[in-house]
C-alpha cells in the first residue's frame, strides 16, 4: 500500500474563507428557472410558484451569493421586460441559447426566491447589446431608495425598499465569438472602466467584477487580462474566471489530473494582476472571482441538436450533465485548488445550481442529488475558517497527457470559533489505496468527530430519482495518539476528516 503524510501546523496560515466561495449561479437557460427553481401549478410549488423541494436542497447547501440572469442570456437581457405586472410583460427570443424568454419570471421575482434561499444575488449586467446607460438605470431601479425615475418605477411595482444588490458582474465572457456583442480587449476595456465609474457614482458601497478571459484556452489569454485591467484597475474589485473540464477522452487518471491546470490557471492570472498592479503603482490587490465552474460535457450533443434543430422552446432539456462518480471527485479536486487559494479567490460560483449542468435535478415526480451534491456540501458545511498551508509527502502516478501527478490531494481549513479542523483529500490513485498519517500535533489535544467517504468501485456510477448509487459514508478505520492521525485513503475517493479540538 502506498504511504502519504500530511504535517499541519496551525501558525502557517494562507487567509480566512470568503462565505462566497461556496456560491451558485442560475442563468435563464434550459429548466434553471422554468421547470427547475419556478413552476407555477406543481403540487410542491408555493404561493409564489416557487418549487418547495428544490428550495430544501439549495437551503442545505448553504449558497451564500447566486449569479443572475447569466452568463451567456445575459448580453441579450432587457431587464425592464422581466419587471412590473405579469400582464404586461412580453416574451423575447434569447439568442444566446435560441429559446423563447416569457418574462413570467424576472427580477423581482428572482429577489424574492433568493430571499427563501437565504442567499445574496450577483446580478450582472448587459455590456452585449446594451451599454452604460442601461446598466445604470438597472442599479438605480436595484439600489437607489426613491424619487427617481427608476427607483420609483420599482416602487410602482410593488418594491418600497431597495433590493440593495451589492455584487455585480461588468458583463460576461465578452471575449467569446459565441457571445452577443462581444469586445475587442481594447473595446471591453474601455466600457467596463466607463460602466463601472459610472455605477460606483451611484452607489459606491457596490463591487464589481470585471470579465477576464472566457477559459485558458482563448487565443488571447492572458493578454486579454492584461489589458483590459490597465483600463478599469480603479473601477473594478474582482476579475472573473471560467472553466469547466470534462472526461471527453475517457480517460480516468488524466481526467483528474485536470485540477493541476486549474491551478495553473489561477497562477497565470494573479501573476497578470498583480504585473498591472505594479504597472499602475496602484496599492489595491485584485482578487479573483471564479464564478463559472465545473463538470460539463456530457450533454454537449444535446445543446447542439436542440439550439440548431429545435429552436424557440421555453425552458427546454439543454445542459443536462448527469453526472458520475468521477465527476464528483473531480469537483472535490476543484474545490481544493479553490480552498487552497483563499488569499486572492473570494468569490467562486458553481455552475449551475438547478438542472442545468447542476448538483440538483427536477423531475415530475421529484427532486434529487447528483454525485456531484455532495463534495459541495461537505465544501460548504465544513469549510468555512481558515485555510492552513498542508505539507504533503506523497506518491505519483503517470497520466496520459499531463505526466506525472501526485496522488493525493488536499487542503485544511480551521475553524477557530467552533474548535474544529477539516482536511479534505482526494485520492486520485485510480489503483492503489494510501495509508494516510497526518501530524496535527500543534494543535495538542483533538478528538476525530467524523470521516465521511464518497467511494465507488464504478467510476461511472450515478445517481437518479430513483436510486442513489452515489453518496457518502461514515468510515470508523481511524486511529489517533501522540497528536497523529492514521487512516486509509481508499483509492480513487473523496475524503472529509472532521476534529474537534482542544
Amino acid at each position: 500500500m502506498r504511504k502519504t503524510k500530511i504535517i499541519i501546523d496551525k501558525a502557517y496560515r494562507v487567509a480566512p474563507v470568503d462565505n462566497r466561495m461556496f456560491g451558485s449561479f442560475i442563468e435563464h437557460l434550459g429548466r434553471a428557472v422554468y421547470g427547475g427553481i419556478y413552476e407555477p401549478g406543481h403540487p410542491l410549488a408555493d404561493e409564489d410558484g416557487f418549487r418547495r423541494d428544490v428550495l430544501e436542497l439549495v437551503r442545505e447547501l448553504h449558497v451564500p451569493v447566486i449569479r443572475y440572469p447569466g452568463g451567456n442570456f445575459v448580453s441579450n437581457f432587457f431587464w425592464e421586460d422581466s419587471v412590473g405586472p405579469l400582464e404586461k410583460r412580453v416574451p423575447r427570443l434569447d439568442l444566446a441559447w435560441r429559446t423563447l424568454e416569457p418574462n413570467t419570471f424576472g427580477l423581482g421575482e428572482f429577489a424574492k426566491w433568493a430571499k427563501k434561499a437565504d442567499a445574496e444575488i450577483m446580478m450582472a449586467v448587459n455590456l452585449g447589446t446594451r451599454g452604460t446607460a442601461d446598466a445604470c438605470n438597472l442599479l438605480e431601479y436595484c439600489n437607489h431608495s426613491s424619487g427617481t425615475k427608476y427607483s420609483e418605477l420599482r416602487r410602482e411595482h410593488g418594491t418600497e425598499e431597495p433590493y440593495n444588490i451589492k455584487l455585480w458582474c461588468l458583463g460576461n465572457e465578452m471575449d467569446g465569438p459565441w457571445q452577443l456583442g462581444s469586445k475587442t480587449m481594447e473595446e471591453y476595456g474601455r466600457i467596463s472602466a466607463e460602466t463601472g465609474k459610472a455605477m460606483k457614482l451611484i452607489d459606491s458601497s457596490i463591487e464589481l467584477v470585471s470579465c477576464g478571459s472566457s477559459f485558458k484556452d482563448m487565443p488571447t489569454f492572458p493578454q486579454w487580462e492584461a489589458v483590459t485591467l490597465s483600463e478599469n484597475y480603479d473601477y473594478v474589485d474582482y476579475l472573473s474566471l471560467h472553466q469547466y473540464y470534462g472526461n471527453e477522452k475517457n480517460d480516468g487518471a488524466d481526467y483528474l489530473a485536470q485540477s493541476d491546470d486549474m491551478e495553473e490557471f489561477i497562477h497565470t492570472v494573479l501573476s497578470v494582476c498583480d504585473y498591472v498592479k505594479a504597472k499602475k503603482r496602484s496599492k489595491k490587490t485584485m482578487y479573483l472571482s471564479f464564478d463559472e465552474w465545473n463538470v460539463w460535457f456530457h450533454s454537449k450533443a444535446q445543446e447542439e441538436d436542440i439550439t440548431r434543430n429545435h429552436p424557440w422552446q421555453t425552458g427546454p432539456h439543454l445542459l443536462e450533465d448527469h453526472y458520475t462518480f468521477e465527476d464528483a471527485l473531480m469537483v472535490g479536486l476543484m474545490l481544493i485548488t479553490l480552498l487552497n487559494h483563499a488569499d486572492r479567490v473570494k468569490i467562486a460560483c458553481l455552475a449551475q445550481l438547478v438542472n442545468v449542468i447542476a448538483p440538483i435535478m427536477t423531475e415530475e415526480g421529484g427532486v434529487w442529488r447528483q454525485t456531484i451534491y455532495y463534495p459541495f456540501l461537505h465544501a460548504s458545511l465544513y469549510g468555512r475558517g481558515t485555510v492552513l498551508k498542508t505539507v504533503t509527502d506523497t506518491g505519483v502516478h503517470e497520466t496520459g497527457s499531463h505526466g506525472e501527478v501526485t496522488d493525493v490531494v488536499n487542503t485544511a481549513v480551521y475553524n477557530e470559533e467552533r474548535e474544529e479542523l477539516t482536511i479534505f483529500a482526494v485520492n486520485r490513485n485510480l489503483a492503489e489505496d494510501q495509508e494516510l498519517t497526518i501530524d496535527v500535533r500543534s494543535f495538542g489535544e483533538f478528538r476525530v468527530l467524523e470521516k465521511l467517504v464518497l467511494v465507488n468501485p464504478d467510476l461511472k456510477a450515478e445517481n437518479s430519482l430513483t436510486e442513489e448509487k452515489v453518496r457518502p459514508e461514515t468510515d470508523t478505520n481511524v486511529s489517533q495518539g501522540d497528536g497523529i492521525l492514521r487512516t486509509i485513503l481508499r483509492k480513487a475517493s473523496w475524503n472529509v476528516i472532521r476534529l474537534r479540538l482542544g
